[in-house]
Formats: C-alpha cells, structure tokens, sequence
C-alpha cells in the first residue's frame, strides 16, 4: 500500500492533520516538520501521547517507535498526501496568487460564493509549501468549491503549489514589485507569477483576468489562453467609485438587469479590482448580484490588513500586515486622496525582501511620500534613508512608539504600514 496510502486510510477515518504537537485531537496525523528554529521530530512522541494516531517523523531514531512512520522528508509526506487527497475530489478549485491583495481577493470571493455554496479558502495567508496542502487537507466531502490561495517569494514555487492544488480556475491578482530580491528582479517576478497561467495552459483550466491590466492581459494573449479565460474590467461592470463614506470605499456597479451601490468596509480605491474579481468569479458560478453585494457589504478586514481604526484620539488606516514598493505607493496615493480636516500623519515601515532594490525603493518611497502634504512622514527602519529633511526617522517601531508617547498625536487621520517583520502595529499603542 506505501506510507501514502497508510496514511491516507487513517486521515479519511477522522480528517484531521497537524503539524503543531499543542493542538492535537484523537485519530490526528502529527506531521513533524522541521525549520531553522524548530524541530517537530522532538514532539513527535508527545504528540501520540496525547491522541494522535500516528507521528509522521524523518528523525531515524523513532523509525520503530510505536505510532511513528518513519520517512526520509516530512514536508514531502505531508505535500504528498495533499495531493492525493485533492486527486480525490472533483470540486472546483481556484488557485489564486499576485503581488498586492491576495488574501483581501480571496476573502471578498468566499464571502461571495458562501452565499451559494459550502465553500473551503485558504486559512490567513498559510498560502506556502506547507499551508496550502495543509488546505486542501482540509476540503471534506460536503465541501463544494475550494480557494487556494498561493504565495511565492522565488522562482518555481507557484508552479510546485499548483502541481499539489490543480486548480482547475486561476486568478493572478496582479504583478508588482514584491520580493524582487528572492525574484532577482522584476522580471523574476513576471515569471513566477505567470507559472499560474503555465500550469493552467497546459491541464485546460479556465483564467480570470482583469482586462484594465496590460500586463497581465499581455500574458494572457502570450500564453495562449483568450479562448479559456473570462475577464473582468471597470467597463464590463461600469464601474465606479462613489464619494461621501471617506476613508470607506462605497461603489457602484452594473449587472445584468440590476445596478447597484455597495458600501464596503475597505479602505482604498485599489480595492476595487479586488471587488471586480469577487463579482466576476460569483456571478460566474451563478451567484445572484444582490447576494453578491451583501456579502462584499458583510466583510470586514482584519489582522492588520487596512483595517480602519478608530481611537479614542485618532482615526487610523492600519495596514501593517504586508508591504512592498507597489502596495507601499499605492496606499500614500489613497491615503494622499482621501478628504480630511484633520492632519495627515504617515507612518511607514520598511519593505522587506528587495535585496539589492532596497536602498534604491526605499529611496524612491520617500520621494513620493515627502511630495504629498503631510503634517509628519515617519520612517521605521534602517533601508529608509536617515536624514531626510522632510521626515523623521527611527531604526524600530518601538523607537518610534517612544516618540510618539513624548508628542502624542491628537485629532489626525493616520496611516500606519510596513512590512510585518516591522511590526509597525506596535505603534498602535501610542495612537
């Protein structure tokens, strides 16, 4: 049968897979995975203690240890079982990845399709080699449409993701300049988005696209794929963005037989496109546009992802989870936009993984915030220039977070975004 099948007779009789020892539950597989800081062969035996069936482990010494199966790759097990699970199933799966909006994307298209059907999506961002099979590990048979959600920082890696999920739809969001140093380059980052698109020329699956995109519309029509593609545009939808509801994104679009204005709880015009998709795969799987708006009305961004805050003291636009040079511009260009009569503070941190693009981004970043009228621009980070004249710098969020405890900001309207290992959310408890 092969430790594959093994496995897979035990996973069909409970369904449940872990790969962290303190949430186990009876009839569990432990897949003892390991990293630079962690080694999951160590809990392996705590973890059948405490009610899983087996331990997936790659440490030689428990080969014969009762409960454990020994393998010479933990992660390659794990990636294995996934996809035969997903061979199993004949659902729809849309595998979905892009520079900037990943996660709102997939977000705002399962609150849209939950309204029809019993849909499963990516948890988070666990959109890697391990939190995608980790996904589709979780479809069971009741489910009916799966979002799998696909990140990359090098080159190769969409391309293994698809070969686990095979999605059967594709959706890149969009291409920008994020983690250009792990890429080599902007180029870089072209083709490893666009393995999607490879992946999906050569197993007949259906993209979606958004046609006001040069660049991806150009890809569309290099790899061949106009005749299995629907796209979307601010045309197709007659689109636009309604004003009155600042920092909140309200818009307005047309369906077949019906208009509507929708009231988000977004922040910022580039959200749009992000909606477009949402509409465009729902109304494609036959969801009804007033179902449609409802549920793009009912989500709320959380987890540091431009969540709208409001203190005792300030509004803030907190948007601190991610950062790279597209989503960095585009968000001091809506913040720039918005209407206020109170004063404009942006707190910005660095944007990580740009390798030899750093200091030149990281430059080019200031010269855009330092032309908008700001009351402060302030830098968190050591690839921010230091002595800027327009802005205060800091080399922490916590140097930062002392500034502002000694000049507190009252009655401003406040951006705060950086890359997450900046861990610019601190700055929160000062605003």
């Amino acid at each position: 049968m092969g430790i594959i099948g093994t496995l897979y007779e035990q996973f069909v009789k409970y369904q449940r897979v872990t790969t962290d020892s303190r949430s186990i539950e009876k009839g569990a597989i432990f897949f003892a995975l390991k990293g630079d800081n962690f080694n999951g062969n160590h809990f392996a035996l705590d973890a059948l203690s405490k009610g899983a069936e087996i331990a997936v482990v790659d440490d030689i010494n428990l080969k014969n240890k009762k409960g454990c199966i020994y393998t010479e790759n933990v992660l390659l097990c794990l990636q294995k079982l996934a996809k035969y699970h997903r061979e199993q199933l004949s659902i729809p799966i849309i595998g979905l990845t892009g520079s900037n909006g990943k996660t709102t994307t997939k977000e705002l298209i399962r609150q849209a399709l939950a309204c029809k059907y019993k849909v499963v999506a990516t948890q988070g961002n666990l959109n890697n080699h391990i939190g995608v099979p980790l996904t589709l590990l979780s479809i069971s048979k009741s489910d009916e449409i799966a979002i799998i959600e696909m990140g990359a920082n090098h080159v190769g890696e969409i391309q293994t993701l698809c070969n686990i999920a095979q999605p059967t739809f594709g959706l890149i969001t969009n291409i920008g300049r994020a983690h250009i140093g792990g890429f080599g380059g902007f180029e870089g980052v072209i083709k490893a988005k666009t393995e999607l698109f490879g992946y999906m020329k050569d197993n007949n699956g259906t993209i979606f696209f958004n046609a006001d995109n040069d660049l991806i519309n150009g890809k569309i029509s290099e790899f061949n794929l106009s005749k299995s593609s629907i796209d979307y545009s601010i045309k197709s939808f007659n689109a636009k963005t309604i004003p009155g509801r600042e920092p909140f994104l309200s818009v307005s679009l047309s369906f077949p037989n019906n208009n509507y204005l929708i009231h988000t709880n977004l922040t910022g015009s580039y959200n749009l496109e992000n909606i477009l998709a949402a509409c465009r795969i729902a109304t494609h799987f036959g969801v009804e546009p007033k179902m449609i708006k409802e549920s793009i009305e009912s989500y709320t961004p959380s987890n540091s992802r431009s969540q709208v805050v409001d203190t005792p003291q300030n509004r803030v636009i907190l948007d601190a989870y991610n950062a790279n040079p597209s989503s960095m511009e585009a968000a001091l260009a809506n913040f720039a936009s918005l209407p206020s009569d109170k004063g404009k503070v942006a707190i910005i941190g660095e944007m990580l993984e740009l390798g030899e693009y750093a200091d030149a981004e990281h430059n080019r970043i200031v010269g855009i915030a330092t032309r908008f009228d700001f009351e402060q621009i302030l830098l968190v980070g050591t690839l921010f220039p230091k002595s800027h004249p327009a802005t205060k710098w800091f080399e922490t969020s916590q140097e930062c977070l002392k500034y502002l405890k000694r000049n507190p900001q009252k009655e401003k309207l406040i951006l705060v975004k950086g890359s997450r290992g900046t861990r610019m959310e601190v700055v929160m408890d000062a605003l």
